[in-house]
């Protein structure tokens, strides 16, 4: 799908328009990480519109030939995704139309149209949304921007692994969440290419584990439901091409649940001021499950990929 040259590649174009974001050690908590390895987090929540989304989605706008038509660009999304296209198309002067479940954070929502989105809830969870995205496409000749089975929007992510491995030296691990699986993908390509030896741990929710009921299949599967009521790791089917590289890159998968997710989530705002929203707290929230996968480990890497308030308003 893709590979080191093409994230490269996509550093370079999109450098102009998204922040190179810092690292901190997760050090001086009153409550410390359950893990032996020292361990420093990957602040992507501070990126443009609060996650690494605005990576992958610049990258498919300026890497595809042809520009967009008057119709703009519509997506599905969760939330982060959202607000990444609802930006980059602020950035193209063209408009954008956003559909989202039920469960998306309102917050977002509000946020997408203060970039001044058309925001359409569909459905109570994402493939429902893209459907409604899709037949939206059909109608209005609008230009698809999918959140994570694109080859540019793969890469443009993928720049985010580049960027950790130059700041942090001594890596062995990274922990990461994981929705549809492009963000997985591409920061594991970066990863591997560099640093083969450093190991990709990826997190899932449990009522959302549609990467590891693959790898457990040996095939992609469709989820015969989603229960988690985090919509930006909410996905009932994950891309083929996605699939191979996460079972060629990934280590472990490791699942945590929605209620982990906010606990890490109010343990980040409390420790460290660090306002994450349940996806950007999900590798944090691994790190606190006491699981064997990090029992080896002794330079980890917490990605903490979005920003919210769920954590500091629980």
């Amino acid at each position: 799908m893709i590979d080191i040259a093409d994230i490269e590649a996509a550093r370079g174009r999109i450098a102009p328009y998204v922040r190179r974001t810092p690292v901190m050690e997760a050090c001086l908590a009153r409550e410390a990480l359950p893990v032996s390895a020292s361990v420093t987090f990957k602040l992507e929540l501070l990126q443009v519109t609060g996650s690494f989304k605005a990576r992958g989605a610049m990258n498919r706008l300026l890497g595809a030939p042809g520009g967009l038509g008057a119709a703009g660009i519509v997506t599905a999304s969760g939330g982060n995704h959202g607000l990444a296209v609802a930006r980059t198309a602020k950035v193209a002067g063209v408009p954008a139309a956003v559909f989202v479940p039920e469960t998306v954070s309102p917050a977002k929502v509000a946020k997408m149209r203060s970039w001044d989105a058309d925001v359409r809830i569909a459905g109570a969870e994402w493939s429902a949304s893209n459907d409604a995205a899709l037949a939206y496409v059909q109608e209005t000749g609008a230009t698809y921007f999918h959140p994570f089975a694109d080859p540019l929007v793969v890469a443009g992510q993928g720049t985010l692994g580049l960027e950790l491995l130059e700041q942090i030296d001594d890596l062995d691990t990274v922990v990461v969440a994981v929705g549809g699986g492009g963000l997985v993908s591409g920061l594991s390509t970066a990863v591997k290419a560099r640093r083969p030896d450093v190991r990709v741990v990826a997190v899932e929710p449990v009522g959302s584990p549609t990467l590891k009921a693959s790898l457990q299949a040996g095939e992609v599967v469709t989820l015969a439901e989603v229960t988690s009521k985090v919509a930006t790791m909410s996905c009932r089917r994950t891309d083929e091409r996605l699939f191979e590289i996460v079972r060629g890159n990934v280590a472990e998968i490791v699942l945590v649940s929605d209620e982990e997710m906010l606990a890490a989530a109010q343990w980040l705002w409390f420790e460290f001021g660090i306002a994450a929203d349940l996806s950007g707290a999900a590798s944090v929230a691994a790190l606190r499950s006491g699981h064997p996968a990090f029992a080896e480990s002794r330079r980890i890497c917490a990605v903490v990929c979005g920003a919210g308030t769920e954590g500091a308003s629980a």
